[in-house]
């Protein structure tokens, strides 16, 4: 049966948790070598031809991978491959001959079984870097990783924003690896409103904020995503008359950077 075959198709796009499930499926494979590549769609290489990432990878053992924030980091005796989920990505691992899914777009076929990478949308994809050096151009826009910042960071972090707490949280170049439901349930949990500006957060609030982050994101790895639980605001979101699990209270609901964004009136007020 195939591994971590959950892609967030129908709850929302890959977050840190998803992530992090997709890299402990290839630390699985770490050791093995690559027998053959198969590019079944090229709508989601970037920067590279199918050609040319067979040619690089082809014969070569994965390294141990690594995750930035949304970003999935896998050495391969030199090249670096480097993937990116947006929002409807996944990584398997399959026996050999198991039937393919027709969104499955690249095959890395190894001993005993495949390592596959599907998407529907084809928002983001594959990348190959030349070295570690290259992968860390890549990768250099990107905020500390949510789940190693300090709260001290964190405070910093958002001092310098202009913006929304929930638009500074869900941009990468701020914090790596929050999205959309991941911060809606950190603000939900910290007791404070997603609108609010982010600088204007007081030093209790961003204590709370950044325990909320860190016991959200812990849970979350646990279960390789961000789980829709009774006791949880991603539980009642979805319902259009949804209520608070804390409070009862009717969810309120509004657009921050675009995205849809669920809160508590009486639990996150202002």
């Amino acid at each position: 049966m195939a591994r971590n075959v959950h892609n967030g198709y129908g709850q929302g796009m890959p977050e840190l948790p998803d992530v992090e499930g997709f890299r402990r499926v290839l630390a699985g494979h770490a050791g093995d070598r690559i027998r053959s590549v198969e590019v079944r769609d090229a709508g989601v290489l970037r920067g590279v031809s199918g050609e040319r990432l067979g040619r690089a990878l082809r014969g070569h053992r994965f390294e141990e991978p690594r995750r930035r924030g949304k970003w999935l980091v896998a050495p391969v005796e030199g090249p670096v491959l480097i993937l990116h989920f947006g929002m409807t990505g996944s990584l398997s691992w399959h026996p050999a001959g198991e039937p393919e899914h027709r969104h499955d777009r690249v095959v890395w076929r190894l001993d005993g079984g495949e390592l596959r990478f599907r998407d529907m949308r084809k928002l983001q994809g594959v990348r190959l870097a030349r070295d570690e050096r290259d992968a860390e151009r890549l990768l250099a826009g990107l905020g500390p990783d949510a789940l190693e910042v300090s709260r001290d960071d964190l405070a910093a972090l958002l001092a310098r924003r202009r913006g929304r707490l929930k638009t500074a949280l869900t941009d990468q170049s701020v914090i790596a690896g929050l999205g959309n439901l991941l911060a809606d349930e950190i603000c939900w949990r910290a007791r404070i409103a997603p609108l609010r500006p982010a600088r204007d957060l007081g030093e209790d609030e961003v204590k709370a904020l950044h325990r909320a982050m860190r016991d959200v994101l812990r849970t979350s790895i646990e279960a390789e995503r961000v789980p829709p639980r009774r006791t949880w605001l991603t539980g009642a979101r979805d319902d259009p008359e949804g209520a608070c699990p804390r409070c009862g209270t009717p969810l309120s609901r509004g657009r921050a950077s675009g995205r849809t964004t669920v809160w508590c009136p009486a639990c996150q007020p202002g």
